[in-house]
């Protein structure tokens, strides 16, 4: 199932590059941590993650 994850998220020739960006984040409501799945173009990931 991975494999057609990375074949969709490369695309064709003119798309842009998308990359998968998980990220932990702390429950406002019970204080435990989740994982925060997105797909950004690549360019995007650093803001992201800074925030």
């Amino acid at each position: 199932m991975a494999k057609k994850v990375v074949a969709s998220l490369q695309g064709g020739a003119g798309s842009k590059k998308m990359t998968k960006v998980i990220k932990m984040v702390k429950s406002a409501k019970s204080g435990a941590y989740v994982f925060d799945e997105k797909v950004m173009n690549a360019e995007e990931v650093d803001g992201y993650l800074k925030k």
